[in-house]
């Protein structure tokens, strides 16, 4: 049999491979998936419509500064009959009686002195409006680091497809040589079906292999909102920035991390919620008026009809004396919830510190990892191409071949996994950071 090197046995299944996978589907770039996740996605969505309202909210009016102004019209319609006997007993009888009535005003109440209440709640209103920003950029980071993480895994995926591919093509090369060294009496019939099972078995985990990739496609289609049976084709490498260090995480994640900046923020609504329980301790001042016509018809009364019309105003002032010590029951609650609001603060700084630590952590390995892995691919691809010719010469077992082959597999198996690790650890730490590039 003419002598193949594993180089070209490889190659020619990759490109082969590569080229109908390429013919099958669409190439869907991450800028792509990005930009598609931003136009389509139902979260970004919802919190974006959260985010309008919350600015709607931040007015006077909604803190209860401005004066309240309501128009009124009342009609009133009767029928009646009546009997009326006067002081010197005579007696005057209606039948059927049209009595009728009817009232235009316009009345406005207006607070002017509420115990600073509202301008406690303008501020309020204008904390849960900046809350309502960092939700909705960190629901772009984390549906971001959604599409880039899905992204990723299905290029480590597609790589382990090309790797199980170019298994296949050894052991079906394997089986070849088993087949042609029974017939010559150098082999017995144990090597072929071995050889058999092993190309089965490559076989078998190269269909389970697929079948992971399409369900990662589906999960990133449902994050882009789309037809979930889209079929696309990505790229083939994951570039992992090495430049991130843990001093510059730690120092951004301080002022841009979006559970670090809730938490100051509840802080600071918890510091107003104090001043709102204690306007209740100060008098409350409002005024009121306004013009009103009434117009009435009563055949049956002394006045058979009336109109009038005129200006109403007055002042109106009160002060709470005693509550059964309510008041003091909700000023020491509201102490205790903006305790622990500093409480819950430094509590998620120490969560964030410590979530960083250890993705830091998981990033630096899987960068050692990454170039120890590519050295061990490179040593066992090396040692399988060596072991291929030594069976073909009848120098080694099929078991031998068979552990070359795995060894290769898992050196190949060990690479993608920690290029994948690094580049998750990467961008969990940008995500946290909220330093994630959606461009």
């Amino acid at each position: 049999m003419k002598k193949l090197s594993l180089g070209i046995i490889l190659g020619t299944c990759l490109l082969f491979a590569g080229a109908l996978h390429a013919q099958e589907a669409p190439m869907l770039t991450l800028k792509n998936a990005i930009e598609i996740a931003l136009q389509n996605n139902y979260n970004i969505k919802l919190a974006q419509n959260n985010n309008t309202i919350a600015k709607n909210n931040v007015t006077p009016g909604a803190a209860g500064m401005l004066p309240n102004v309501q128009g009124t019209f009342t009609s009133t319609n009767s029928i009646q009959n009546t009997v009326q006997t006067r002081a010197d007993n005579t007696v005057n009888r209606i039948s059927n009686a049209h009595n009728t009535g009817t009232a235009y005003a316009a009345n406005m109440n207006w607070t002017i002195f509420d115990g600073f209440l509202m301008f406690a709640n303008y501020d309020a209103l204008k904390e849960r409006r900046q809350l309502s920003d960092v939700l909705l950029k960190d629901t772009i980071q984390a549906t971001v680091a959604n599409v880039l993480s899905t992204y990723f895994d299905l290029v480590n995926q597609r790589e382990q497809i090309k790797a199980l591919q170019g298994a296949i093509a050894i052991s079906k090369l394997q089986l070849g040589y088993a087949n042609e060294k029974f017939k010559v009496g150098r082999a017995s019939k144990l090597d072929v079906l071995n050889a058999q099972v092993n190309y089965n078995t490559d076989t078998a985990n190269l269909i389970t292999q697929k079948q992971q990739f399409k369900a990662a496609q589906i999960r990133l289609n449902q994050i882009l909102v789309r037809d979930l049976q889209t079929n696309f084709n990505v790229a083939d490498t994951i570039i992992v920035d090495d430049k991130v260090t843990l001093g510059d995480v730690l120092t951004k994640a301080q002022s841009q991390n979006p559970a670090i900046l809730a938490s100051q923020i509840n802080q600071r609504l918890a510091e107003i919620n104090i001043r709102q329980v204690r306007s209740t301790r100060y008098p409350q001042l409002s005024v009121n008026g306004g013009y009103s016509t009434n117009n009435s018809r009563n055949p049956a009364g002394f006045a058979r009809e009336q109109n009038s019309k005129g200006l109403n105003y007055g002042l109106v002032a009160s002060i709470n004396i005693f509550d059964g010590f309510n008041q003091w029951r909700r000023e020491r609650n509201a102490k205790l919830q903006s305790s622990n609001a500093v409480l819950d603060y430094n509590q998620t700084k120490l969560d964030v510190e410590a979530q960083i630590n250890t993705l830091y952590s998981s990033y630096l390995s899987g960068l050692d990892l990454v170039k120890l892995g590519e050295s061990n691919v490179s040593i066992a691809q090396k040692n399988l191409q060596i072991s291929l010719e030594k069976y073909r010469l009848g120098n080694i077992t099929p078991l031998e071949i068979r552990e070359a082959q795995r060894n290769y597999l898992l050196a190949q198996s060990q690479f993608f996994s920690a290029q994948y690790q690094s580049k998750i650890a990467e961008i969990t730490l940008k995500q946290i950071t909220a330093s994630i590039d959606i461009q």
